[in-house]
């Protein structure tokens, strides 16, 4: 018997590291490739409030969590329920480092010390379609996986999302083959400046609104590949 557990959280912010907590955590189970119903999902306390850029994503409310159990409520049904699995995880290093700071506020051990193993679908989708959008939003379209309830993101809905684009995915292989991408011939333009006298160029600087915006808008697409965004790792 093979048991898989799919898993997704939601979270305050982007960085376990500067003190964001996980607010949602939601699970499906595969047993032999078959959703089983057994599901684990649990909102949560987090103790603090979410970032703006997060909060577009999940929606999920400070005042709605606040009745919620705390992380150490819930944390030994949590371990019980993936215990000996595989858990399969979009972009497993976000969930994973939020889980392991989780565990560690508890004194407990790594995530992973639970878990048999933690399969990436995002290290499998790029080596499936190199040099194409993998997020979970472009994975359902991919395989026709319809997410058109999906209006934000859900732990447990995102979790049910991955476990059907996962078994599409891997149905009928033992290993992972890179597609063969159509050579597309990209010509060069070279761009023409026009000759202004330096003196005459207006710069027009972005105001604190415009760049807090922007920061809001950066949050979304981080949430979105579940990591840093072409953008951010192009301007570091």
């Amino acid at each position: 018997m093979k048991r898989q557990i799919v898993l997704d959280t939601e979270t305050t912010g982007l960085s376990a590291r500067t003190g964001d907590r996980v607010i949602e955590i939601g699970c499906v189970e595969l047993i032999n490739r078959k959703l089983t119903g057994n599901n684990f999902h649990h909102y949560i306390n987090p103790e603090r409030d979410s970032e703006e850029g997060a909060l577009a994503v999940h929606g999920l409310t400070t005042e709605f969590l606040s009745d919620k159990p705390k992380f150490a409520e819930i944390v030994d049904e949590f371990c019980e329920y993936i215990k000996g699995a595989e858990v399969v995880i979009h972009n497993a290093p976000f969930d994973v480092g939020f889980l392991n700071a989780e565990f560690a506020r508890l004194g407990l051990p790594l995530f992973s010390d639970y878990a048999e193993a933690v399969t990436d679908t995002l290290v499998q989708a790029k080596e499936l379609h190199p040099g194409k959008r993998n997020s979970l939003d472009a994975l359902c379209d991919r395989y026709e996986v319809s997410n058109s309830h999906r209006k934000l993101h859900g732990a447990l809905l995102d979790a049910e999302l991955l476990a059907d684009v996962f078994l599409a995915m891997s149905r009928g292989q033992n290993s992972f083959a890179i597609e063969v991408e159509e050579t597309v011939e990209i010509k060069m333009v070279e761009a023409v400046i026009p000759d202004i006298p330096i003196g005459d160029v207006i710069v027009h600087y972005a105001s604190n609104s415009d760049l807090e915006a922007h920061e809001s808008l950066l949050n979304v697409l981080d949430k979105e590949v579940r990591g840093q965004s072409i953008w951010r790792q192009s301007h570091q």
